[in-house]
C-alpha cells in the first residue's frame, strides 16, 4: 500500500493548511471584520495586513460530552486545605479579570479572539466577488492568460490527481497478461488431478506430482500483486492560451475648489482601493488619471494622488478629454474601457447639460461602465439631476451618493460587484 506524505514546508511554523481552513470556515465573519476596518485606516495605509477581531462565539465548536443520568462511580483527587463543609472565600477585588470598567452583578462572557491576517488574505477579501462589469475577452493580448483543461493521463502526479478507475483498470490488464498463461495451465492441472481422482487405478505418484505442479503455479500467481506503482495513472493537465482582455480604467476626480480635504480624501480613498482592486485582479488593465476644475490634464499616478492644485469648476472639461483620450488611443472596438469619476457635485449650472450630451452622445456608446459617485452632505445640485437622467436611459451608467468616510467600501462593493453574467463569461 502507498503512503503519501505531504512534506511542503510552512513559514516560521505556522500551518498553512490549518489556516487556510479556518479562513474558509470564518470567511464570513472575516469579511465582515475587514469591512469594517476599511473605514478606519489612513488613505496611505489602505494595502496592509489587519488584525482581525471575532467574538468568541462565533468560533465555537460542536462536541461530543457524556449526558446527565444513570450510575456513575468517579475518583477525585483530594487536597490538603479544605474539607466538607468549609466555605471558600471570594477573590480579592481587582484579581478577578483582566478588564478595566466598572463591576457589573450579571452576565459572563469571554475575550474575543484576535489573529493577524498578511496583506495578501487582506486584499483576496477585501475584493471577494467583485470583477469588472460587462467584460468581454476578446483578443490574444501578449498570450499570459491560460486556462486549465484535461490532456489524458500520465504515470506520475500529486495524489489528488489519482484517477482510481484509470488505475485500477491498467491492474486488472497487467494481472491478466503477466498471470493468463499460468492460470490456463493451471485450470488445465486441477481437471486432470480431478480425472486422476476419480480413476480407481492407483494413481498416487502422478497425483502427488500434480499437486505439486499446482502448488508451485497457486505460488507464482499470488506473488503478483494487486496493484503496483506501475498501474497508476494520473489526470494530466494542461494549459492552453484562451482569449485575453485589454481594458482601460479613466479616473476622473474633481479637484476644484469646493472640494475641500476631507472630500478629496475621501476621492482618494476610493481611486485608491479602485487602484488596488485592478492591479490585484487583472493583468493588462491599463489606468488613466485626469484631474479637473476649470480645465482637465492627464497626469501621473503620484500627482494624481498628491498634487495640490486647484480652481473653479467646470466637470465637462475632463470629459471632453477623455472623450479625446478614447479617440486617440483606444479607437481599436476590442478595447473595453472603464470610467469611474468622483465629484462634490458642485458645478457651473449651464455646463451640466452639456456634461449629459457628451456621456450619452459620446462617451457611453463606447464605454463598457461608467460610475460616478459624489461625495457631499449637502442638497444634490444640476450635475447629480443631469447624471440621474443618464442613469435611467441606460444601463452602462451608475451613480452613488457617498456622505462619509464608512460609505466608500460598501458603494465600492455596489459598483462593482460580481453579476451572473460576469460570473459565468468567466471575468
Amino acid at each position: 500500500m502507498a503512503h503519501f506524505i505531504d512534506r511542503r514546508l510552512n513559514s516560521k511554523g505556522k500551518s498553512t493548511i490549518n489556516r487556510q481552513r479556518f479562513l474558509r470556515r470564518y470567511k464570513q465573519q472575516i469579511k465582515k471584520a475587514v469591512s469594517d476596518a476599511v473605514g478606519q485606516r489612513s488613505v496611505t495605509d489602505l494595502e496592509s495586513g489587519e488584525q482581525v477581531s471575532i467574538p468568541t462565539r462565533d468560533i465555537s465548536e460542536p462536541v461530543f460530552h457524556t449526558g446527565k443520568g444513570g450510575q456513575r462511580e468517579a475518583v477525585h483527587p483530594g487536597n490538603d486545605q479544605f474539607v466538607t463543609g468549609d466555605r471558600i472565600d471570594r477573590p480579592p477585588q481587582g484579581q478577578g479579570g483582566p478588564g478595566d470598567g466598572e463591576a457589573s452583578n450579571q452576565g459572563e462572557g469571554q475575550d474575543d479572539f484576535v489573529f493577524s491576517i498578511s496583506k495578501d488574505e487582506y486584499l483576496d477579501l477585501l475584493f471577494d466577488d467583485l470583477a469588472l462589469p460587462n467584460l468581454q475577452k476578446n483578443q490574444f493580448d501578449k498570450v499570459i492568460d491560460y486556462e486549465t483543461y484535461r490532456a489524458g493521463y500520465q504515470t506520475d502526479g500529486v495524489p489528488s490527481n489519482l484517477d482510481i478507475v484509470r488505475s485500477l483498470k491498467g491492474s486488472v490488464s497487467r494481472r491478466i497478461a503477466l498471470t493468463g498463461k499460468d492460470k490456463r495451465r493451471l485450470r488445465e492441472l486441477e481437471e486432470e488431478l480431478r480425472a486422476l481422482k476419480a480413476d480407481k487405478h492407483e494413481n498416487t505418484l502422478a497425483i502427488l506430482e500434480l499437486e505439486s505442479e499446482i502448488n508451485a503455479l497457486k505460488a507464482k500467481i499470488a506473488k503478483v500483486p494487486f496493484i503496483d506503482t506501475f498501474d497508476l495513472r494520473f489526470k494530466n493537465y494542461d494549459k492552453r492560451p484562451v482569449p485575453t482582455s485589454k481594458a482601460v480604467m479613466f479616473c476622473l476626480m474633481d479637484v476644484s475648489g469646493s472640494m475641500d480635504q476631507t472630500t478629496k480624501d475621501m476621492a482618494k480613498r476610493f481611486y485608491i482601493l479602485l487602484y488596488l482592486f485592478l492591479t490585484r485582479t487583472y493583468e493588462n488593465v491599463e489606468v488613466v488619471y485626469i484631474r479637473h476644475h476649470t480645465q482637465a490634464k492627464e497626469v501621473d499616478e503620484h500627482e494624481f494622488f498628491y498634487s495640490q492644485e486647484t480652481g473653479g469648476t467646470i466637470v465637462s472639461s475632463a470629459l471632453r478629454l477623455m472623450d479625446e483620450i478614447v479617440a486617440q488611443r483606444y479607437r481599436d472596438a476590442n478595447w473595453n474601457i472603464y470610467a469611474a469619476q468622483a465629484s462634490d457635485g458642485d458645478n457651473w449650472a449651464d455646463d451640466s447639460p452639456f456634461c449629459k450630451d457628451l456621456l450619452l452622445n459620446s462617451l457611453l456608446p463606447v464605454t463598457r461602465y461608467f460610475a460616478y459617485i459624489e461625495i457631499t452632505e449637502r442638497q444634490h445640485q444640476s450635475l447629480w439631476r443631469e447624471y440621474q437622467t443618464v442613469e435611467a436611459a441606460t444601463d452602462n451608467f451608475v451613480c452613488k451618493h457617498v456622505q462619509s468616510v464608512s460609505d466608500i467600501y460598501p458603494v465600492f462593493r455596489e459598483l462593482f460587484a460580481r453579476s451572473e453574467q460576469t460570473a459565468q463569461s468567466g471575468g
